[in-house]
């Protein structure tokens, strides 16, 4: 009697554990459902075979601070609309300083652009004192260029209103100020 009842109550476990498993299997399976499709990373350029794969090239995540491809050459500002990001890129074609920014509510083309004027310390078109101001463009009647909020905010614009300030750090606007002077190349990415 007592060997069956072991037999059972091992049987128990054994069911209640593939249920378990089952229940988790099943949450999984829908929470893969739930983020959408899987994000293949891009492929790092020249990646080489992993080993043990067969030869396949090792997939790398790509660093998201590397200058983008197809941003020109010599010194220039790099601005990528898709990842409001700069690099600040000297005549060596050295990444100087790469920051994240802010940008307003109206943004310049992709293409090749030039500082075309530059003010120390101003109000900005939303009100907000900005100083190391560094114009480039002129888009839907906006003037676009890079500045620091005195106040070190980089807050989200008013969607209501039409700005073209593309809002950094305060150090980062010192080091654009120091990098970005009248006529340095500043080219758009999508």
């Amino acid at each position: 009697m007592a060997r069956n009842g072991a037999g059972v109550f091992v049987t128990g476990l054994t069911a209640a554990a593939l249920a378990v498993v089952a229940v988790l299997a099943m949450q999984a399976a829908s929470a893969k459902e739930d983020a959408g499709p899987a994000q293949r990373p891009a492929p790092a350029a020249g990646g080489s075979a992993a080993p043990g794969t067969g030869g396949e090239k090792a997939e790398q995540v790509a660093d998201p601070k590397a200058l983008p491809a197809g941003s020109g050459d010599g010194k220039r500002v790099v601005y990528s609309l898709e990842s409001d990001r700069v690099w600040l890129v000297d005549e060596e074609e050295n990444v100087t300083r790469t920051f994240k920014v802010t940008p307003g509510t109206v943004d310049p083309l992709p293409g090749s652009y030039t500082v075309t004027s530059r003010s120390a310390n101003i109000t900005g078109s939303d009100g907000v004192p900005v100083e190391n101001v560094v114009r480039f463009a002129l888009h839907e009647g906006v003037v676009i260029g890079f500045s620091a909020a005195t106040s070190g905010e980089t807050a989200e614009p008013d969607p209501s209103k039409k700005t073209g300030g593309i809002r950094e750090g305060r150090k980062d606007g010192k080091a654009m100020w120091l990098f970005a002077t009248l006529d340095t190349k500043v080219v758009v990415l999508p």
